[in-house]
């Protein structure tokens, strides 16, 4: 478990709910990863985002979909693709990525709380 934080720490933690606009495979990445292109809505708009899930999506699969991520962390360079936002998942039992998504449609840019 990780070290316990304030309710103010939390709210400092701007994750959204976004959907995918555009997905592309990342063959310059070090491990099998996809490129993701996410619509935020009009207030923080689209952001894109690199994330390793090629074990349960493809390019294909992901446009449309509803995803959670972290808005509010400073850009972070991945080989030569900028990543704007880190997309949230959980590991399956062989520790591979699964995408946290809310289970209802909902508009995209909604803050998580």
């Amino acid at each position: 478990m990780a070290d316990e934080i304030t309710f103010d720490d939390f709210l400092k933690v701007d994750i959204r709910v976004g959907r995918v606009i555009r997905a592309e495979p990342f063959p310059e990445a070090r491990k099998p990863a996809i490129k993701m292109w996410i619509d935020f809505g009009p207030e923080i708009g689209e952001r894109k985002t690199s994330a390793q899930i090629t074990v349960h999506y493809t390019p294909e699969d992901l446009p449309g979909k509803l995803v959670m991520a972290v808005t509010n962390f400073p850009p972070r360079q991945i080989g030569p693709f900028m990543s704007e936002v880190l997309v949230l998942g959980l590991s399956d039992a062989e520790g591979e990525i699964v995408l946290l998504a809310p289970d209802k449609d909902v508009p995209v840019g909604g803050r998580m709380h």
